[in-house]
C-alpha cells in the first residue's frame, strides 16, 4: 500500500508531534483515531471541502450541535445531532 506523503505530513503536523506516545501500543491507538477522524469527521479541500465517508444524517436545521472529540480533545468535530 502506498501513503501518499501530503497524509503523512499531515497526521505528523496535526497528531503525532503534539502527543507523547509511550510504546507501539500508545502509536497505533493514535493513528487509528487519527485516520477515524481524517475519513469521518475532516473536511477536505479536494473532494470542495465534504467528508471523505459521510454519515446518513436524519438532522434538521434545528438539532443541538454537539462535539465529538477524539485523542483527548486533539481532535474535535461538531455535528448537528437530530431531534
Amino acid at each position: 500500500m502506498v501513503i501518499p506523503g501530503r497524509f503523512v505530513r499531515t497526521i505528523k503536523e496535526s497528531c503525532l508531534e503534539r502527543l507523547i506516545l509511550f510504546g507501539e501500543g500508545s502509536l497505533r491507538r493514535a493513528i487509528r483515531k487519527f485516520v477515524e477522524h481524517y475519513h469521518r469527521e475532516r473536511n477536505h479541500q479536494g473532494l470542495g471541502n465534504r467528508l471523505i465517508i459521510e454519515e446518513e444524517s436524519g438532522a434538521a436545521n434545528g438539532g443541538p450541535i454537539q462535539c465529538r472529540q477524539r485523542l483527548g480533545g486533539m481532535l474535535n468535530y461538531y455535528y448537528r445531532q437530530a431531534a
